[in-house]
């Protein structure tokens, strides 16, 4: 059983690379990227850790934090760290969290609950089910997940694509048509009726169907 768009992220408390982080608090009035990885000192993972410490001021402006959680001990994420700066040019400048007795990745349902208490002795592939993402809004429920398999590098330029549909969704009642790109035309959402269409977006709308109502997206 997996956790559900909508379903309230899982709070807990955790040892990470800058301390013991209470989640929920930790997060604040924030939107929330948390990653999961397998295993520290694996290659596809250690690209991602460092695309992303690169990409870390995409994410702030946009008013997201990002933290990371891998099952193995702080102590070995702190090396690792150095190895992600060694490979990718930047080490990481969010947390990362070590779950040695795998209590976020079960809280998360990307273990199961027979998988033991201890990272020792795992391999990544034991792991591998510890590779997805969650975008987390500022009420703690969760908005998108996206898994990947271990070989397949997660593309954080379609989560940045995603969190600005989400925000936009957020913000203004507004959804996202396939492959939109920012700035490009939105769509007005289905509980929003004709009538309140009409007051917010005076200059109408174009609607090739009656259900499917284009505007331009808001500057």
């Amino acid at each position: 059983m997996t956790l559900s768009i909508n379903s309230t992220a899982p709070d807990f408390v955790a040892d990470s690379t800058e301390g013991q982080i209470r989640f929920h608090d930790w997060i604040g009035d924030a939107w929330c990227v948390l990653f999961s990885h397998p295993k520290d000192f694996t290659p596809v993972c250690t690209t991602e850790l460092g695309v992303v410490a690169r990409m870390k001021p995409e994410f702030d402006r946009r008013g997201v934090k990002l933290i990371g959680v891998s099952i193995d001990p702080v102590a070995d994420h702190m090396r690792w760290s150095e190895d992600i700066r060694t490979a990718v040019g930047q080490a990481p400048n969010y947390p990362l969290i070590g779950d040695t007795n795998l209590k976020v990745a079960k809280l998360y349902h990307l273990l199961p609950e027979d998988a033991g208490d201890s990272a020792q002795g795992r391999t990544a592939a034991d792991n591998a089910t510890a590779r997805t993402l969650f975008v987390i809004g500022p009420d703690k429920k969760i908005k998108l997940t996206i898994s990947y398999p271990m070989t397949t590098g997660r593309d954080f330029n379609e989560v940045l694509r995603a969190i600005d549909s989400l925000q936009l969704t957020a913000r203004h009642q507004l959804a996202t048509p396939a492959n939109w790109s920012a700035g490009e035309d939105v769509v007005i959402v289905p509980s929003v009726s004709d009538d309140a269409a009409r007051e917010r977006f005076p200059n109408g709308w174009k609607s090739p169907v009656p259900y499917l109502r284009l505007v331009s997206a808001p500057s």
